[in-house]
């Protein structure tokens, strides 16, 4: 990732104001990328711990076309959740005012995704307050759109520079919101890339981190190196058992009895932790209801695992290793689906890992979906026709219709279905990457179907609506659609990232009902540029039922 991209704080903002994505999936497509390691996070991680030297990060090929959003390539790491690939995103609908600063004053930007990928400016924060930025990452609302989940993941992920010089509080804020959205391996890396070992706020988040995703080696010997960072005595006395250091573990923990360094619950699971062979026969501990991620690794290392359901997202990120039995896997996979922090190809690879151990539940939809692959692998309309409800409807109980379709919008598009079946297959494309392509052959021209395709095109009107919900969306896409007072004031401003969370915001209170925060919303990202996001929020909100 390259640190610097250039002297001028308003050059950035290179799109018209009302970008149209171009009918090529290439430009519209949604990346979701895989769970594990990143490469950006193991260049950070081995100069962090050496010697807390800036991450070395590397570079991406430019794109080879004309026009270079067209060809815009693949995140240079392999991250968990979906980042969008936008054309770059307007910051106002003025004609950008150049400042030149000298390159000595400008802070590295931090992020694991290129801007050239996202489409966003490098000084997205720019001109904002960062509490106030802070605040509004952790409470923006994305748990009903998956495209308003793309589109955070895309703000928290991308390479952007801080507000001010002071970089701590929106750098731990991103931290904390890709934990709370489930995504303990980014949060990992993005910290990784900062120099987790610079304040003790990088280094308890990147350490809770390493517990989840089980990389708590590597920060464990940070530990050892700089005992002054651990979060608490039990870290320490963790650190040094995983270390193979039991005569200091051994010690850490007598001190810790004797001068009641560490409460007696916590006591009592180190003792186990160290002395296994002491507590053989003893009954378990009592379970705690709101475990750190240090307890919960202390639980699963004496043989007492505890189930995530109930445990905040970035929980279910530790049931995705092999120390999980499968339905525990299958599980935390679609919760983490659901929320946009896993890679649909992920869930795929669990769903069809072997056959389903039992009925009911998870069990009829791992049964359900693998019947619907075996149609498709026949490529039979009449066995795709009978098993695609089936397999819909389970989708839908476990709310993880876009990641579906994600997967299947292409083969289906390639079925020669009709009636309802064809109906349904038509549905699921336009909650794909590929929505604009599909809305150019619907099974019908009248009724909804008519306003559906008319929204993938960027052109709903309100002679097509047919309700106030659609009514709100068509008047978001009109030529003359204004951007609410307030946003285009932050616009004027140049409080580009502030302005996109902030219309988020208004979409939450709008798909919950107040329409004309939806109108607001939709208007001012395409006023920004991110007419992909636009469209697929409203497509998502009249197909998806997240009532």
């Amino acid at each position: 990732m390259t640190l610097g991209l250039g002297l001028a704080t308003g050059t950035f903002l290179s799109a018209p104001a009302q970008a149209q994505p171009t009918t090529s999936p290439a430009s519209t497509k949604v990346v979701a990328p895989a769970a594990r390691r990143t490469a950006a996070k193991d260049t950070a991680r081995d100069s962090t711990v050496a010697g807390d030297t800036a991450a070395k990060q590397t570079d991406g090929k430019d794109p080879l076309a004309a026009i270079d959003w067209l060809a815009t390539p693949a995140p240079d790491a392999d991250l968990p959740g979906t980042v969008l690939l936008e054309p770059p995103v307007a910051g106002s609908a003025r004609r950008p005012e150049v400042t030149v600063t000298p390159l000595a004053s400008l802070v590295a930007p931090i992020g694991l995704v290129k801007p050239a990928s996202t489409g966003l400016p490098v000084d997205l924060w720019r001109g904002s307050n960062t509490e106030e930025l802070a605040a509004l990452l952790a409470a923006v609302q994305v748990r009903k759109s998956p495209a308003m989940q793309s589109l955070m993941f895309t703000l928290l992920l991308s390479e952007t520079r801080p507000p001010t010089e002071s970089s701590e509080t929106l750098l731990l804020a991103r931290i904390d919101r890709l934990m709370d959205l489930g995504a303990p391996d980014p949060a990992q890396a993005l910290a990784e890339q900062a120099g987790p070992t610079r304040s003790k706020g990088r280094f308890e988040r990147w350490f809770d981190a390493t517990l989840l995703t089980g990389d708590e080696q590597i920060a464990c010997r940070a530990v050892q190196d700089r005992p002054d960072l651990a979060p608490d005595y039990a870290a320490r006395i963790f650190c040094a058992a995983r270390l193979g250091d039991w005569p200091t573990a051994a010690l850490l923990l007598e001190t810790a009895h004797a001068l009641d360094l560490v409460d007696n619950r916590q006591l009592d699971l180190l003792d186990r932790f160290l002395n296994p062979d002491v507590f053989e026969d003893a009954p378990p501990l009592r379970a705690p209801k709101s475990p750190d991620p240090l307890t919960y690794r202390l639980y699963e290392t004496i043989g007492e695992r505890r189930p995530t359901a109930n445990l905040p997202r970035a929980f279910a990120a530790a049931d995705l290793r092999d120390v999980a039995g499968w339905k525990a896997q299958l599980e935390a996979a679609e919760r983490l689906t659901r929320i946009g922090a896993l890679n649909p190809n992920q869930l795929l690879g669990l769903y069809s890992e072997r056959s389903p151990a039992a009925s009911g539940g998870i069990w009829d939809r791992v049964a359900a979906l693998q019947r619907f692959e075996t149609a498709l692998e026949t490529r039979s309309p009449e066995a795709v026709s009978k098993t695609l409800p089936t397999v819909w409807r389970a989708m839908k109980t476990a709310r993880i219709e876009t990641a579906f379709a994600d997967l299947f919008a292409d083969q289906l598009a390639r079925i020669p279905l009709d009636g309802t079946a064809a109906d349904l297959a038509w549905r699921i494309r336009l909650l794909a990457p590929t929505y604009e392509t599909a809305s150019h052959s619907p099974p019908q021209t009248r009724g909804r179907a008519a306003f559906l395709a008319a929204v993938a095109q960027g052109a709903p009107t309100a002679e097509l609506a047919h309700s106030g919900v659609e009514q709100a969306i068509a008047a978001a896409f009109v030529a003359d659609s204004n951007v609410p007072h307030k946003l285009q004031r932050l616009l004027d401003n140049g409080q580009l990232g502030e302005s996109i969370l902030r219309s988020m915001q208004l979409f939450a209170r709008g798909a919950d009902g107040n329409l004309g925060d939806l109108t607001d919303a939709l208007a001012t990202f395409r006023a920004v540029g991110l007419e992909d996001t636009a469209r697929r929020a409203a497509l998502q909100l009249l197909l998806l039922d997240r009532r």
